[in-house]
């Protein structure tokens, strides 16, 4: 997908129209702090991180997402509108790692005092452990962000979350810390299964549409060979096609993945000419189901994923679908559309 490069004046716009969105909001919002019922209001960004988030918050706080699911994360432009969602937050949990800039940028503006931008992934994982790949290049300082493809750096996301909600929330601090040890048991289920069902795979070897699994292949033994999506998410050059194309034959691929909510007309002319099974189904941070299901959770995204790709590179994934899909604290979170 094109970036949509914002002017300096847009975001001045923004700026001011969040200044005046927060106001009006603050004038029939019981002063502005938290919930009507003393409850902590929580505002969070892609997806996967609210549900992480509503995991151990859960009926604690109120919790509400920011990007629309389906859309791109790193191009997404918030509308004003989100400014006073903002204004009214006490705590926003980001990303970070350079994904969600012009967010960032509306909530340095609009927040209330005390409040507080935390950012997940870059607190997660020091700087000497930043993976600059395909689509996220050293020279261009951006790290690859997609941190929550891996259980064991979602397991510091929600320890982060859990000792940031006890600071801000005390008498819930008990509460948040059981959230976090069931989540964190749910975790090494997952993971238990991902590298038995792993095993069986004869290579672990992606070449995807969108980078999102860098730090997932190095924590799990995969080798990443390519991202059609290159760093400035336009389609590559005729001759980096070639290239792929001729990579995936000497290295004997027998699946590439492209996104369901991005379909990918260079990826599905590789598997073509390469002779290769293309699949068009990998999720990065749209959640399956609906909100509601067990399914549209972070759990539900990575059981899914990796069922998809252990079974189209002719693996067993027996061990991942005996996992059940479930939260560990009910997830009241908005999910928004």
């Amino acid at each position: 997908m094109p970036v949509r490069k914002k002017s300096s004046g847009t975001v001045v716009l923004l700026l001011v129209l969040g200044f005046l969105l927060a106001a009006c909001g603050e004038a029939g919002d019981e002063g502005g702090g938290g919930s009507a019922d003393g409850r902590l209001r929580v505002a969070t960004t892609v997806a996967p991180i609210t549900s992480i988030v509503a995991n151990i918050v859960g009926d604690r706080a109120d919790v509400e997402g920011i990007v629309p699911e389906g859309t791109n994360s790193h191009t997404f432009e918030p509308k004003p509108s989100v400014a006073r969602l903002l204004s009214r937050a006490d705590v926003v949990y980001l990303n970070g790692l350079v994904l969600e800039e012009p967010t960032k940028e509306l909530a340095k503006g609009n927040l209330k005092p005390g409040a507080e931008l935390v950012e997940l992934g870059t607190l997660a994982i020091s700087p000497s452990e930043y993976l600059y790949d395909f689509s996220f290049p050293r020279e261009e300082g951006k790290p690859n962000p997609h941190l929550w493809t891996d259980p064991t750096l979602v397991r510091t996301y929600a320890r982060i979350v859990r000792d940031d909600m006890s600071k801000r929330d005390p008498p819930n601090a008990e509460y948040y810390a059981a959230n976090f040890d069931k989540f964190s048991a749910l975790i090494d289920e997952l993971d238990a299964a991902m590298r038995t069902s792993f095993a069986t795979i004869p290579k672990r070897e992606l070449l995807t549409y969108h980078d999102a699994y860098a730090y997932f292949a190095k924590t799990y033994d995969w080798k990443v060979i390519g991202a059609i999506q290159v760093s400035d998410f336009e389609d590559p050059t005729a001759a980096e096609v070639g290239a792929l194309i001729n990579q995936v034959k000497s290295q004997g691929v027998k699946a590439i993945f492209g996104s369901e909510v991005f379909p990918s007309p260079v990826l599905e002319q590789i598997g073509r000419e390469a002779g290769v099974r293309y699949v068009d189904e990998l999720r990065d941070d749209d959640l399956p189901g609906k909100p509601g299901e067990p399914e549209h959770s972070w759990l539900g995204l990575m059981r899914f994923d990796y069922i998809t790709m252990t079974e189209a590179l002719g693996g067993n994934a027996a061990a991942l679908r005996a996992v059940e899909v479930r939260n560990v604290a009910p997830d009241r979170a908005k999910y928004p559309q």
